[in-house]
C-alpha cells in the first residue's frame, strides 16, 4: 500500500522551555506511532531537541536543522526560509504545525495546531516587541494552511472570531490523558498540601490562589501549595508576593520538573487547584482527573466542558468562591470520595489515541488521500 510523507515542524520545541505545548507534542507522536505503521514521519528538530522526541518506531526519523529555538529571531527565519527546502527535498506530502506558527511559503499542504488565541483575547500578557510576531504569523499561519487543528471548541470560535475564517476549515481535536495517571488513582497516599500544575503566566491567576491561600492557612495551617510549572512572564511578581505575605515556607514554585516528578505530586497531592482566567484545554485539569486527585478549577470555557460534574467549579474572579472551592476539597469527605471516583471516569472520555487519529485524519484530507493505515 502506498504511503505518505508526513513532515512535523518541531522546530518549537524547547525541552523543559514550551511548557504545555511540549507536553502534548510528545504524546501526539508516541500515539501516532501506535495507530500508524503505514506512513512515514520526518520531524524537523531544531538543536535543543535532543534525540527522544521521535517514537521508537522505524517510521519515524528525525531530520535535525542548525537552528537554535532559544533564540526567536533564528528560529522564526530559519522557519520561514530554510525549512521549506529542506522539506522539498524530503519529498514531503503534508506537513503538521503543532506549535501555531507555518512557513509561509511551502511546497505541500500544511496543518497548523492552535492551542488558543490569547494574544488575541489577552494582549496585555505579552511583550510589546513580541506581540507583532504572534499577530503576524499566526494571522498567516490561520489563513495559509489548508486546514487547522483546535484543542477545543472555544479555541475554534476564536479562531472564527478573529481570523473571519469558515467553520469548516477548523477541526476541534481534544487533547489526551496519559495512562500513567489512571494507575496514580488505583495508589494515591495523600500528603497535606495543595497542588496547581502551571506555567507562572498572569493569566493563570496564580497571584490571586496565593492571596487567598493565606486566608485558607488560618483555618487549615497544616497545609502547603505546591505549584509546579514552567517559570513564566509573572515568576519574579509571584516570588515577591510570596516573602511579602510571609509564605517563603508555606509555598513551593518547583519549576519545569520531569514527568516521573510530577507524576509523584499527583500521587501525594491532597487536592488540585486550577484558577485560570484563560485556557485553549487545559489540560493539568484533566490529568488531576485522571489521577483521582479532588480538584477545583475556574468555572470558564473550556475548563467546565472538559471537567464536567468531576470537579469544583468556581468564579476564578472570587476570592471568596476560591477559598470556599479550597475548604470543601478538604475538609468534606463525601465530596473528596465522589470526586475521586468521578475523577477517572470522566477522564476516560479523552485518549491520545483519539487525538492521533483525528489529527492524522485531517492530514489525510489536506492531500486528498483516503489511504488509512
Amino acid at each position: 500500500m502506498s504511503h505518505l510523507r508526513i513532515g512535523v515542524n518541531a522546530l518549537y520545541l524547547i525541552p523543559g522551555g514550551v511548557g504545555g505545548t511540549e507536553i502534548y507534542l510528545r504524546n501526539l507522536l508516541r500515539a501516532l506511532a501506535e495507530i500508524d505503521t503505514t506512513n512515514e514521519y520526518l520531524l524537523f528538530t531544531n538543536r535543543e531537541t535532543g534525540i527522544g522526541l521521535a517514537p521508537g518506531a522505524p517510521n519515524f526519523r528525525t531530520i535535525p536543522q542548525a537552528v537554535a529555538a532559544s533564540f526567536r529571531p533564528a528560529r522564526i527565519l530559519w522557519e520561514q526560509t530554510v525549512l521549506p527546502a529542506a522539506i522539498a527535498r524530503q519529498n514531503v506530502d503534508v506537513l503538521l504545525n503543532p506549535g501555531f506558527t507555518a512557513p509561509l511559503v511551502c511546497g505541500c499542504p500544511q496543518v497548523t495546531v492552535f492551542h488558543d488565541l490569547q494574544h488575541k483575547r489577552h494582549p496585555e500578557y505579552f511583550r510589546w516587541f513580541d506581540l507583532p510576531f504572534w499577530e503576524f504569523l499566526l494571522f498567516w499561519s490561520a489563513h495559509l494552511s489548508h486546514s487547522l487543528i483546535a484543542d477545543s471548541d472555544a479555541t475554534r470560535a476564536d479562531l472564527m472570531e478573529f481570523y473571519r475564517l469558515a467553520r469548516k476549515k477548523i477541526r476541534v481535536v481534544p487533547l489526551g490523558v496519559d495512562p500513567r495517571f489512571f494507575e496514580i488513582a488505583r495508589a494515591r497516599r495523600p500528603e497535606p498540601f495543595l497542588l496547581s500544575v502551571s506555567t507562572l503566566h498572569p493569566h493563570k491567576n496564580l497571584d490571586r490562589l496565593l492571596r487567598t491561600f493565606t486566608r485558607f492557612r488560618q483555618a487549615r495551617p497544616e497545609f502547603r501549595l505546591i505549584i509546579a510549572g514552567l517559570r513564566g512572564f509573572e515568576a519574579a511578581n509571584l516570588e515577591r508576593v510570596q516573602q511579602e505575605l510571609g509564605l517563603s515556607d508555606a509555598v513551593e514554585f518547583t519549576g519545569w520538573i520531569p514527568r516521573e516528578d510530577l507524576y509523584a505530586l499527583y500521587s501525594r497531592a491532597f487536592a488540585f487547584l486550577y484558577p485560570s482566567t484563560f485556557e485553549g484545554f487545559g489540560l493539568p485539569v484533566l490529568e488531576a482527573l485522571a489521577a483521582g486527585v479532588p480538584a477545583a478549577c475556574s468555572d470558564i470555557e473550556p475548563l467546565a466542558s472538559t471537567a464536567g460534574d468531576a470537579a469544583l467549579r468556581f468564579d476564578p474572579l472570587d476570592d471568596r468562591a476560591l477559598l470556599d472551592a479550597m475548604m470543601q476539597l478538604v475538609s468534606d469527605e463525601r465530596l473528596r470520595a465522589a470526586l475521586s471516583v468521578r475523577g477517572p471516569e470522566r477522564a476516560a472520555l479523552f485518549s491520545w489515541k483519539t487525538t492521533a487519529r483525528l489529527t492524522l485524519d485531517a492530514l489525510l484530507e489536506a492531500v486528498g488521500s483516503g489511504l488509512l493505515p
